[in-house]
Protein backbone atom coordinates (compact mmCIF):
# COMPACT_ATOMS: atom_id res chain seq x y z
CA UNK A 1 0.00 0.00 0.00
CA UNK A 2 1.62 3.59 -1.18
CA UNK A 3 1.81 5.92 1.42
CA UNK A 4 -0.90 7.35 -1.20
CA UNK A 5 -3.43 5.24 -1.03
CA UNK A 6 -3.20 4.57 2.95
CA UNK A 7 -3.89 8.30 3.02
CA UNK A 8 -7.05 8.38 1.08
CA UNK A 9 -8.14 5.06 2.66
CA UNK A 10 -7.42 6.06 6.80
CA UNK A 11 -7.57 9.85 6.92
CA UNK A 12 -11.12 10.43 6.53
CA UNK A 13 -12.26 12.90 9.83
CA UNK A 14 -10.74 15.52 12.18
CA UNK A 15 -6.96 16.58 11.88
CA UNK A 16 -5.87 13.31 9.72
CA UNK A 17 -9.12 14.98 7.49
CA UNK A 18 -7.16 18.05 6.77
CA UNK A 19 -4.00 16.43 6.43
CA UNK A 20 -5.91 14.03 3.37
CA UNK A 21 -7.84 16.96 2.16
CA UNK A 22 -4.74 19.28 1.89
CA UNK A 23 -2.70 16.62 0.54
CA UNK A 24 -4.85 15.65 -2.06
CA UNK A 25 -5.33 19.35 -3.12
CA UNK A 26 -1.67 20.00 -2.87
CA UNK A 27 -0.88 16.97 -5.38
CA UNK A 28 -3.67 18.15 -7.94
CA UNK A 29 -2.02 21.92 -7.56
CA UNK A 30 1.16 20.66 -8.54
CA UNK A 31 -0.04 18.39 -11.42
CA UNK A 32 -1.69 21.40 -13.00
CA UNK A 33 1.74 23.18 -13.52
CA UNK A 34 1.88 24.89 -9.75
CA UNK A 35 4.80 24.66 -7.82
CA UNK A 36 5.90 24.82 -4.35
CA UNK A 37 7.33 27.36 -2.08
CA UNK A 38 8.18 25.47 1.51
CA UNK A 39 9.02 27.30 5.12
CA UNK A 40 11.00 25.46 7.39
CA UNK A 41 10.87 26.48 11.40
CA UNK A 42 12.09 24.19 13.95
CA UNK A 43 14.42 21.62 13.82
CA UNK A 44 12.76 19.54 10.50
CA UNK A 45 16.82 19.04 8.97
CA UNK A 46 17.82 17.16 12.66
CA UNK A 47 14.19 15.29 12.35
CA UNK A 48 16.03 14.33 9.31
CA UNK A 49 13.27 16.15 6.60
CA UNK A 50 15.02 15.59 3.97
CA UNK A 51 14.67 12.00 3.50
CA UNK A 52 11.57 13.06 2.11
CA UNK A 53 11.77 17.04 0.53
CA UNK A 54 15.24 16.15 -1.43
CA UNK A 55 13.28 13.90 -3.57
CA UNK A 56 10.57 16.42 -3.75
CA UNK A 57 13.33 18.60 -5.08
CA UNK A 58 14.51 16.42 -7.62
CA UNK A 59 11.35 16.06 -9.12
CA UNK A 60 10.83 19.59 -9.38
CA UNK A 61 7.91 20.34 -7.22
CA UNK A 62 9.98 22.56 -5.16
CA UNK A 63 10.09 26.34 -6.29
CA UNK A 64 11.66 27.87 -3.30
CA UNK A 65 12.31 27.39 0.43
CA UNK A 66 12.79 29.53 3.11
CA UNK A 67 13.90 28.14 6.74
CA UNK A 68 15.78 28.86 9.88
CA UNK A 69 19.55 28.90 10.24
CA UNK A 70 19.64 25.99 11.97
CA UNK A 71 17.73 23.99 9.26
CA UNK A 72 20.44 25.41 6.59
CA UNK A 73 22.95 24.10 8.76
CA UNK A 74 21.78 21.06 10.61
CA UNK A 75 21.47 19.38 7.35
CA UNK A 76 24.95 19.52 6.77
CA UNK A 77 25.61 18.61 10.55
CA UNK A 78 23.81 15.58 9.71
CA UNK A 79 25.74 15.08 6.36
CA UNK A 80 28.90 14.80 7.56
CA UNK A 81 28.51 13.51 11.33
CA UNK A 82 25.57 11.59 11.06
CA UNK A 83 28.16 8.65 12.59
CA UNK A 84 29.08 10.75 15.73
CA UNK A 85 25.40 11.95 16.51
CA UNK A 86 24.34 10.04 20.26
CA UNK A 87 20.26 8.99 20.14
CA UNK A 88 18.39 9.76 23.94
CA UNK A 89 15.22 7.45 23.56
CA UNK A 90 14.44 8.82 27.14
CA UNK A 91 14.29 12.14 26.46
CA UNK A 92 11.34 12.57 28.86
CA UNK A 93 12.78 11.22 32.07
CA UNK A 94 16.07 13.68 31.38
CA UNK A 95 17.62 15.49 34.56
CA UNK A 96 19.29 18.81 34.24
CA UNK A 97 22.51 17.00 35.73
CA UNK A 98 21.88 14.71 32.17
CA UNK A 99 21.99 17.51 29.69
CA UNK A 100 25.02 19.01 32.09
CA UNK A 101 26.76 15.71 30.98
CA UNK A 102 26.06 16.63 27.45
CA UNK A 103 27.70 19.56 27.61
CA UNK A 104 30.21 18.53 28.98
CA UNK A 105 30.49 15.66 26.07
CA UNK A 106 30.35 19.13 23.62
CA UNK A 107 26.95 17.25 22.57
CA UNK A 108 24.43 19.86 21.90
CA UNK A 109 20.77 17.87 22.22
CA UNK A 110 18.10 18.70 20.50
CA UNK A 111 15.08 16.64 21.46
CA UNK A 112 15.72 12.77 21.26
CA UNK A 113 19.40 13.04 19.79
CA UNK A 114 22.55 14.85 20.39
CA UNK A 115 24.74 17.00 17.74
CA UNK A 116 28.15 16.84 18.62
CA UNK A 117 30.05 19.75 18.42
CA UNK A 118 33.85 18.61 17.03
CA UNK A 119 32.41 16.14 14.19
CA UNK A 120 29.20 18.30 12.91
CA UNK A 121 29.61 21.94 14.21
CA UNK A 122 34.27 22.43 14.09
CA UNK A 123 34.33 20.42 10.72
CA UNK A 124 31.98 22.75 9.17
CA UNK A 125 33.27 25.87 10.49
CA UNK A 126 36.97 25.41 9.52
CA UNK A 127 36.05 24.85 5.70
CA UNK A 128 33.27 27.53 5.86
CA UNK A 129 36.31 29.58 7.40
CA UNK A 130 38.21 29.05 4.11
CA UNK A 131 35.90 30.68 2.00
CA UNK A 132 34.72 33.24 4.15
CA UNK A 133 38.55 34.07 4.04
CA UNK A 134 38.48 33.85 0.26
CA UNK A 135 35.88 36.40 -0.03
CA UNK A 136 37.18 38.93 2.17
CA UNK A 137 40.71 38.70 0.29
CA UNK A 138 38.75 39.10 -3.25
CA UNK A 139 36.40 41.62 -1.70
CA UNK A 140 32.95 40.04 -2.65
CA UNK A 141 29.69 39.09 -0.78
CA UNK A 142 26.97 37.06 -0.90
CA UNK A 143 24.11 35.52 1.16
CA UNK A 144 24.68 33.23 3.72
CA UNK A 145 23.54 30.23 1.76
CA UNK A 146 25.47 30.95 -1.35
CA UNK A 147 28.41 29.96 0.36
CA UNK A 148 26.98 26.85 1.87
CA UNK A 149 26.18 26.11 -1.28
CA UNK A 150 30.24 26.91 -2.29
CA UNK A 151 31.27 24.33 -0.31
CA UNK A 152 28.84 22.05 -1.49
CA UNK A 153 29.57 22.00 -5.00
CA UNK A 154 33.21 22.31 -4.49
CA UNK A 155 33.58 18.78 -3.64
CA UNK A 156 35.84 19.03 -0.86
CA UNK A 157 33.39 17.39 0.99
CA UNK A 158 32.52 13.84 -0.99
CA UNK A 159 34.32 11.20 0.60
CA UNK A 160 33.60 12.62 3.59
CA UNK A 161 29.78 11.96 4.16
CA UNK A 162 28.62 9.74 6.74
CA UNK A 163 24.61 10.38 5.90
CA UNK A 164 23.62 9.24 2.31
CA UNK A 165 24.15 12.39 0.10
CA UNK A 166 20.78 11.82 -1.57
CA UNK A 167 19.00 12.23 2.11
CA UNK A 168 20.24 15.79 2.13
CA UNK A 169 18.00 18.38 0.91
CA UNK A 170 20.27 20.85 1.17
CA UNK A 171 22.86 18.91 -0.72
CA UNK A 172 20.04 18.66 -3.42
CA UNK A 173 19.07 22.65 -3.62
CA UNK A 174 22.62 23.15 -4.45
CA UNK A 175 23.16 21.27 -7.20
CA UNK A 176 19.73 22.80 -8.98
CA UNK A 177 20.60 26.25 -7.52
CA UNK A 178 17.40 26.27 -5.70
CA UNK A 179 16.17 29.91 -4.69
CA UNK A 180 16.89 29.78 -0.63
CA UNK A 181 15.77 32.57 2.08
CA UNK A 182 17.21 32.44 5.37
CA UNK A 183 16.54 35.28 7.74
CA UNK A 184 17.73 35.87 10.51
CA UNK A 185 20.99 33.52 9.87
CA UNK A 186 22.87 35.27 12.44
CA UNK A 187 20.38 33.53 15.43
CA UNK A 188 22.46 30.23 13.73
CA UNK A 189 25.26 28.15 15.35
CA UNK A 190 27.28 29.16 11.80
CA UNK A 191 26.14 32.99 12.35
CA UNK A 192 27.08 33.22 16.09
CA UNK A 193 30.12 31.67 14.96
CA UNK A 194 30.46 34.33 12.20
CA UNK A 195 29.78 37.06 14.44
CA UNK A 196 32.41 35.22 16.66
CA UNK A 197 34.84 35.66 14.46
CA UNK A 198 34.27 38.95 13.03
CA UNK A 199 34.69 40.10 16.93
CA UNK A 200 38.19 38.81 17.27
CA UNK A 201 38.50 40.91 13.77
CA UNK A 202 39.35 37.67 11.37
CA UNK A 203 36.22 38.51 9.31
CA UNK A 204 34.55 41.36 7.99
CA UNK A 205 30.66 41.71 8.78
CA UNK A 206 29.82 43.16 4.99
CA UNK A 207 31.13 39.68 3.35
CA UNK A 208 27.41 38.19 4.59
CA UNK A 209 24.83 39.86 3.04
CA UNK A 210 21.60 40.94 5.22
CA UNK A 211 18.29 40.12 5.74
CA UNK A 212 17.08 42.86 3.23
CA UNK A 213 19.29 41.51 0.61
CA UNK A 214 17.04 38.47 0.90
CA UNK A 215 14.16 40.22 1.06
CA UNK A 216 14.78 42.12 -2.65
CA UNK A 217 16.34 38.80 -3.83
CA UNK A 218 12.58 37.64 -2.80
CA UNK A 219 11.23 40.46 -4.46
CA UNK A 220 12.71 39.79 -7.74
CA UNK A 221 11.76 35.93 -7.61
CA UNK A 222 8.08 36.81 -6.73
CA UNK A 223 7.61 38.97 -9.96
CA UNK A 224 9.79 36.47 -12.26
CA UNK A 225 7.84 33.66 -11.38
CA UNK A 226 5.08 32.26 -13.96
CA UNK A 227 4.22 29.15 -12.10
CA UNK A 228 1.13 29.77 -9.23
CA UNK A 229 2.70 29.28 -6.08
CA UNK A 230 1.74 27.03 -3.39
CA UNK A 231 2.85 28.24 0.14
CA UNK A 232 3.21 24.92 2.43
CA UNK A 233 4.46 26.47 6.04
CA UNK A 234 5.86 24.15 8.29
CA UNK A 235 5.64 25.55 12.22
CA UNK A 236 5.89 29.73 12.07
CA UNK A 237 8.14 32.65 13.20
CA UNK A 238 10.78 34.16 10.93
CA UNK A 239 11.17 31.33 8.35
CA UNK A 240 7.19 32.01 7.52
CA UNK A 241 6.64 35.26 8.17
CA UNK A 242 9.41 36.63 6.14
CA UNK A 243 8.59 35.45 3.03
CA UNK A 244 4.45 35.48 2.77
CA UNK A 245 5.34 39.48 3.61
CA UNK A 246 6.76 39.78 -0.16
CA UNK A 247 3.06 39.91 -1.23
CA UNK A 248 1.30 42.80 0.46
CA UNK A 249 5.02 44.48 0.36
CA UNK A 250 5.29 44.47 -3.59
CA UNK A 251 1.34 45.29 -3.04
CA UNK A 252 1.14 47.82 -0.45
CA UNK A 253 4.88 49.06 -0.17
CA UNK A 254 5.80 49.50 -4.19
CA UNK A 255 2.22 49.88 -5.45
CA UNK A 256 2.62 47.11 -7.71
CA UNK A 257 -1.22 45.97 -8.32
CA UNK A 258 -0.36 42.83 -11.24
CA UNK A 259 1.17 40.77 -8.39
CA UNK A 260 -0.89 37.70 -7.44
CA UNK A 261 -1.69 36.79 -4.16
CA UNK A 262 -0.11 33.58 -3.34
CA UNK A 263 -2.08 30.62 -4.88
CA UNK A 264 -2.68 27.72 -2.04
CA UNK A 265 -1.65 27.92 1.51
CA UNK A 266 -1.17 25.47 4.01
CA UNK A 267 0.41 25.56 7.62
CA UNK A 268 1.67 22.61 10.06
CA UNK A 269 1.77 23.67 13.76
CA UNK A 270 0.51 22.92 17.01
CA UNK A 271 0.34 26.75 18.21
CA UNK A 272 -3.28 28.22 19.33
CA UNK A 273 -4.68 31.84 17.57
CA UNK A 274 -5.23 32.62 21.24
CA UNK A 275 -1.63 33.63 22.33
CA UNK A 276 -1.49 36.20 19.67
CA UNK A 277 1.66 34.81 17.79
CA UNK A 278 2.09 34.57 14.42
CA UNK A 279 2.80 30.86 14.68
CA UNK A 280 -1.23 29.86 15.44
CA UNK A 281 -2.29 33.13 13.08
CA UNK A 282 -5.26 30.95 10.79
CA UNK A 283 -5.20 31.41 7.28
CA UNK A 284 -7.82 33.65 7.09
CA UNK A 285 -6.49 35.89 9.33
CA UNK A 286 -3.82 36.37 6.41
CA UNK A 287 -6.48 37.81 4.02
CA UNK A 288 -6.42 41.14 6.48
CA UNK A 289 -2.76 41.39 5.43
CA UNK A 290 -3.30 41.20 1.97
CA UNK A 291 -1.00 37.48 2.08
CA UNK A 292 -4.09 35.35 0.69
CA UNK A 293 -7.35 36.07 -0.92
CA UNK A 294 -10.77 34.71 0.02
CA UNK A 295 -10.93 32.22 -2.59
CA UNK A 296 -7.34 30.83 -2.38
CA UNK A 297 -7.36 27.12 -0.71
CA UNK A 298 -6.36 27.22 2.39
CA UNK A 299 -5.62 24.07 5.30
CA UNK A 300 -4.64 24.36 8.46
CA UNK A 301 -3.34 21.07 10.07
CA UNK A 302 -2.87 21.06 13.85
CA UNK A 303 -0.21 18.71 14.62
CA UNK A 304 3.58 17.81 14.29
CA UNK A 305 5.13 18.47 11.13
CA UNK A 306 7.66 16.05 11.33
CA UNK A 307 5.50 13.57 10.98
CA UNK A 308 3.10 15.46 8.58
CA UNK A 309 5.71 16.25 6.53
CA UNK A 310 6.77 13.59 4.80
CA UNK A 311 2.94 12.31 4.54
CA UNK A 312 2.62 15.26 2.34
CA UNK A 313 5.30 15.01 0.57
CA UNK A 314 4.62 10.72 0.33
CA UNK A 315 1.14 11.52 -1.32
CA UNK A 316 2.59 14.12 -3.85
CA UNK A 317 5.19 11.83 -4.53
CA UNK A 318 3.28 8.75 -4.74
CA UNK A 319 5.33 6.32 -2.66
Amino acid sequence: MTIRTFVDEHFRHFNAGTVGRAARSLTGFLGDGGRLFLTLAGAMSTAEIGRSLAEMIRAGHVAAISCTGANLEEDLFNLVAHDAYVKVPSHEDLSPENDLDFLNRHLNRVTDVCIPEEEAIRTLEHRLMKIWHAAQTNGSSSLPHRYVYQLLTSGVLEGHYQAKPSNSWVLAAAEVDLPLYVPGWEDSTLGNIFAARCDEGLLEPNIVLSGTHYMTDLMAFYRSTTSPLAFLQSGGGIAGDFPICVVPLLHQDLGETEVALWSWFCQITDAKASYGGYSGAPPNEKISWGKLGVETPKFNIQSDASIVLPLLFGYVLDL
